[in-house]
């Protein structure tokens, strides 16, 4: 019997071998992928997981892209102000979101994450695509969109063209031209190797996605080919994960409804400078809005104002023209009629006059911000220009000759403080500011 026990002087060294052991298997457990009992788990945590569903993940390819997952799941991207023992995780039903940002992990800067149409509007257009299909309402939509004939073009195309672009219903592919669709892929952000108009290094997947992005929601694509870092008014695109995308962070203009004088005469002066640049720019594109409220444009904590929501905003190539006017109406599919009923008729490219977006924000946005603001005359003086730059009976010279007067009467009610960060002390020197 003696010779199966271990002899006295091992006892030692089995203690040892026991708490090596031991410590062994501590680590590995430390080291699984298994998750922890739910016991373990923290109940108390500093930031948010947004989780895939939330995200949008379980819908690619029928999705944005995936170039800012990681930062999600690394919690650089939290959703801190939300977050307290009884909210829990934030609603799903908003447009937007405030969140924080950090490159790492250390200093953490404001941004939003959009949504590219309401959850709600996401789940009619998911039931759509499976009806095209005959399917359930549980189908596969992105094997549904891989079918269609209009996605079995793009896998044969080595480049974008009209023709495939032809009866989405977004006003940025209204009239679209071969310059504009170049500059779309040669600009495309959510692919690994960007800088050419050939398509060769799309794989089937980022042709899917880049499609479905143009079908739902264009603002990330305009975000991406006129960044803002090259003059365009527009804040500058961070990246994409699932349905959602992230950009800078602006407070829109309806929070400055209510802002003293100066300040609302800075902002209109900006607003009525951000239109002559989208009528009139180096690139010889006019930019036009179909659609403003007060969402569409924001401010930044320096002051400068932008365009924080560029889905309503067509593009008519000066320089080369629209090569698809003439078939507008032709090749309506299931990617015409996710946001918008199959039926819906724009105008035609060469009837969009040059006072469009004047227009609208002297109808609908100005008027609110400059409201019995400043004293007589100039009030009576401004509420008259207004009127007639909002007046869409008159010819485009009287709308654009209103436009300029009333930057004109704003130009010397602006101040030069400090609070304009983003052209103090520059105003001081320059008088253009």
């Amino acid at each position: 019997m003696e010779s199966l026990l271990w002899p006295k002087a091992a006892m030692p060294h089995l203690g040892w071998l026991a708490l090596l052991l031991w410590v062994s298997a501590l680590s590995c457990s430390f080291s699984s992928p298994a998750s922890p009992p739910p016991s373990l788990v923290p109940q108390v945590r500093t930031s948010y997981n947004f989780g895939r569903a939330f995200l949008g993940l379980d819908k690619c390819n029928a999705c944005i892209g995936t170039s800012i997952c990681k930062k999600f799941f690394k919690e650089e991207i939290r959703y801190d102000n939300w977050l307290t023992s009884h909210l829990g995780p934030p609603p799903e039903d908003l447009p937007f979101y405030s969140v924080n940002y950090s490159d790492d992990s250390k200093t953490w800067r404001p941004v939003e994450i959009f949504r590219l149409v309401s959850k709600y509007q996401h789940e009619i257009s998911d039931r759509r695509i499976c009806t095209s299909a005959s399917a359930p309402k549980t189908c596969s939509i992105e094997r549904v969109l891989r079918k269609t004939v209009r996605f079995q073009k793009w896998l044969q195309a080595k480049r974008l063209t009209p023709d495939l672009v032809q009866g989405l219903s977004s006003p940025l592919l209204r009239c679209p031209s071969q310059r504009l669709l170049d500059r779309v892929v040669r600009r495309y952000a959510e692919v690994a190797d960007a800088g050419s108009i050939f398509m060769d290094h799309f794989t089937d997947r980022d042709k899917l996605r880049l499609l479905y992005t143009l079908a739902v929601n264009t603002h990330p694509i305009l975000l991406q080919i006129f960044p803002g870092a090259e003059g365009w008014p527009l804040p500058k695109y961070l990246g994409s994960c699932g349905r959602l995308f992230l950009s800078t962070s602006t407070r829109p203009l309806q929070e400055f409804y209510g802002a003293p004088p100066d300040q609302a005469a800075d902002l209109a002066y900006q607003l009525l400078s951000v239109l002559e640049s989208l009528r009139s720019n180096d690139l010889n594109y006019f930019f036009y809005f179909t659609h403003v409220d007060a969402g569409v444009f924001g401010i930044f904590n320096n002051g400068h104002l932008f365009i924080r929501d560029a889905s309503t905003l067509g593009i008519i190539d000066k320089q080369e023209g629209s090569q698809a006017a003439a078939r507008a109406g032709e090749n309506k599919d299931i990617f015409s009629c996710l946001v918008s009923g199959c039926q819906v008729q724009l105008p035609p490219c060469d009837s969009i006059p040059e006072k469009q977006s004047l227009v609208l924000v002297c109808q609908q946005l100005l008027p609110r911000l400059l409201q019995g603001k400043f004293p007589s005359p100039v009030q009576e003086e401004i509420d008259s220009t207004l009127a007639q730059c909002g007046e869409d009976t008159h010819p485009d010279s009287e709308v654009l000759g209103a436009g300029s007067r009333l930057k004109d009467i704003l130009r010397p009610l602006r101040t030069c403080d400090p609070k304009f960060a983003y052209r103090y002390p520059d105003c001081k020197y320059n008088d253009k500011f």
